[in-house]
């Protein structure tokens, strides 16, 4: 993370996450495998790094970035907590300019959105889960929660809303006519962050702030939206109450969100994470890939033991 694209947190917690945690994939459960498969590479220019009759891995260079679990009679539905979105993070604004004119040039409905510090675009995979590209701008301004505001600016001091149309044409003067708009996404490509219905800020915020260890990012009571983040980010876990306060769980049932999940760098971090965890008494499932949990609004949450090698038989 560079300089400039690490904020002062809010609060830092006394048993601060490492610094080297970061996104590593989502997992969404789907009706149609087949289907999405398609989507994610022949629209977003993913990988297929394995496949079995109801699972996926999909992303770059055998890294999976989305993984996804066909399930029997699955449901959408609304009013319950889950995936507001996950968000793709690209190395650069050419590269971002190349995903996005890759979405128009198949006729793929998105929405190209500036959010002063990240320009941006939204769209729904063919199932509904929304996806955010993105690409860090941190020199054009700022975006971040302070005071329980939502505070935008460019670097100019013009003020902003954070939710811009994005300039396509300043955007697109970034692509060399040498790009490819059919090839893979470059291997730099990564999860930048997610961002999850949930039930109540206030005890999402306790949950990863002061039990996990993320950093405070700030919480917007008026926009009903908190932030968390490893370093100082400036996010990687967004949290708002848009499907309202109390909302509940997913059942069982539900397509959408399986999992989030984090990846730590070192055996003895992750340890540690774990000792946490047991002190604290908060409860976990030990998995083959690592530790499982549920924050408040029963989302759930994986951190990835990095001794192990991932396989499709970690599930």
């Amino acid at each position: 993370m560079s300089a400039a694209q690490s904020l002062m947190p809010v609060a830092i917690s006394p048993h601060r996450i490492p610094l080297g945690t970061r996104p590593a994939y989502v997992h969404l459960k789907v009706a149609d495998l087949g289907r999405e498969i398609t989507f994610y590479q022949h629209v977003l220019g993913f990988e297929l790094n394995w496949q079995t009759d109801d699972r996926a891995g999909l992303g770059v260079s055998s890294r999976d970035l989305v993984r996804l679990t066909q399930i029997p009679n699955g449901k959408r539905y609304r009013g319950v907590t889950g995936l507001y979105h996950f968000a793709v993070l690209f190395p650069n604004r050419r590269e971002l300019a190349r995903a996005i004119a890759r979405l128009f040039a198949l006729g793929w409905p998105n929405y190209p959105t500036d959010h002063v510090m990240t320009k941006t675009t939204y769209l729904d995979d063919p199932e509904g889960n929304t996806i955010e590209l993105y690409c860090e701008s941190p020199e054009d301004g700022v975006f971040l929660l302070r005071d329980g505001e939502l505070i935008a600016q460019w670097a100019d001091g013009r003020p902003s809303n954070g939710r811009e149309p994005l300039d396509l044409q300043s955007l697109f003067s970034h692509l060399k006519p040498e790009d490819n708009l059919t090839g893979t996404v470059p291997m730099e490509t990564r999860i930048g962050h997610f961002h999850l219905y949930v039930a109540d800020l206030m005890a999402t915020r306790n949950f990863y702030h002061e039990q996990l260890g993320f950093d405070d990012m700030g919480i917007a009571q008026r926009f009903q939206m908190g932030m968390v983040s490893v370093g100082g980010y400036h996010h990687h876990i967004g949290y708002n109450t848009w499907q309202g306060v109390g909302a509940p769980p997913s059942p069982p049932d539900a397509l959408g969100l399986f999992y989030i999940a984090f990846a730590l760098d070192a055996p003895d971090e992750y340890q540690a994470f774990e000792s946490l965890l047991v002190r604290q008494s908060i409860p976990f499932e030990r998995w083959s890939e690592g530790i499982f949990l549920r924050d408040p609004s029963q989302n759930g949450v994986l951190f990835i033991d990095p001794t192990v090698s991932t396989s499709v038989n970690v599930f």
